[in-house]
């Protein structure tokens, strides 16, 4: 069974679906683990340093990541909801939406912590932060936003959607989310030896963060990355890249911006900081739930209209009446020739018909005195 309308689950093998959607993980972890081994001993060999060497392992991750999930999406012989990546031309405005979004609810937050006195800021540097602002956008681009969002909430959660319901698959998609850390670490240690770099410690948490809290953000981290990907829009996926750019660049900036020299920091007590990350991350997906749900309502709305008075959309809808211009005026009277098309409205709907007697042009009545006008473009 199909999908109707691509939100109505298709019935199928869900082991199958389960299966891709840990492959999509898989390819994630892979890319990242071996993208920053061989990154690292690109930059010792070539002898970058500085944000070249931080650049170099994200563009591995990238080129390792997002050409092999498109390839396992193409090898598909069934494919019912796209990757959402979108037209080229839609991008940049989900991208933005994405991020003016999370912004503006991380402000919102932080805002109402600093009023409450849990944050005290240090002296600005506009500069300084925007030029962090910039590099550190482009890595987190490369290194984890567009490779986490296309083999995650693109390939993973596209393949159980295809299968399942919209909370398993957000669930579901979350819980590979979980496992990718842990796993590109294992990844990131064999490679790592393999070309003579120093490994990185095992762990399914960062060394030094507590791996509860670690997991605890990561998994409302990650259902707010779904809830932006569910979000409407053309480019759904470039709306979950531009929240996982905001989300990473408001946590470097307010929480380890004097680490990272990036222009502006903030003092926060560390249970006042997992509060207020928490805080705009769950505002940011609330935003994006709403946005869903009243766009859902509209187009429900739309439709039963459209049931209701099928011959209004017809009879007297803005540009059909003139191929497509912003006045209801009929094309007779534009002074253009029409096909010999007409349609006619009648008590039981509008019928399509053919024109007969009435000449190239002008409008005629038929016998109930209904208006009966010719259509281009049908």
């Amino acid at each position: 069974m199909t999908t109707t309308h691509g939100t109505t689950p298709a019935r199928g093998s869900a082991g199958r679906a389960w299966g891709r959607a840990l492959l999509g993980g898989i390819v994630m972890a892979g890319a990242l683990g071996a993208g920053n081994a061989l990154g690292e001993a690109l930059a010792r060999l070539l002898g970058a340093d500085g944000y070249a060497r931080q650049l170099l392992p994200a563009v591995l991750v990238s080129a390792l990541a997002v050409p092999a999930v498109l390839g396992l999406r193409a090898v598909r012989s069934v494919r019912r909801l796209p990757m959402g990546l979108g037209p080229r031309s839609a991008a940049p405005l989900g991208f933005l939406r994405g991020l003016a979004v999370t912004a503006s609810c991380a402000a919102a937050v932080l805002g109402a912590g600093t009023a409450l006195g849990w944050v005290r800021w240090s002296g600005l540097d506009p500069a300084a932060l925007a030029a962090f602002l910039v590099s550190n956008a482009l890595v987190a681009v490369l290194l984890e936003a567009l490779p986490e969002e296309a083999t995650l909430r693109g390939y993973a959660w596209v393949s159980l959607r295809d299968r399942l319901g919209g909370v398993v698959s957000a669930l579901g998609t979350t819980v590979v989310f979980l496992l990718v850390p842990g796993v590109s670490t294992v990844v990131q240690a064999g490679v790592s030896r393999l070309v003579g770099v120093a490994p990185v410690p095992m762990g399914l948490s960062p060394e030094g963060q507590d791996p509860v809290a670690y997991l605890v953000l990561l998994t409302v981290f990650g259902l707010t990355l779904v809830a932006a990907r569910t979000a409407p829009g053309a480019a759904p996926l470039w709306t979950a890249i531009g929240t996982h750019v905001a989300f990473l660049s408001v946590n470097r900036v307010v929480f380890e911006g004097v680490q990272r020299d990036a222009g502006w920091s903030a003092k926060v007590a560390p249970t006042h900081a997992a509060v207020l990350e928490l805080g705009y991350l769950a505002a940011t997906a609330l935003v994006f739930v709403v946005a869903r749900l009243v766009s859902s309502l509209v187009r429900a709305r739309a439709r039963r209209l459209g049931t209701r008075h099928p011959s209004a959309a017809t009879a007297h809808g803005v540009g059909g009446w003139t191929g497509g211009g912003p006045l209801p005026v009929p094309a007779e009277r534009d002074g253009r020739p029409v096909p010999d098309i007409a349609w006619a409205r009648a008590s039981s709907g509008v019928a399509r018909v053919r024109a007969a007697g009435a000449g190239p042009q002008g409008l005629s009545c038929d016998r109930r005195g209904a208006r009966v006008f010719r259509r281009s473009g049908v």
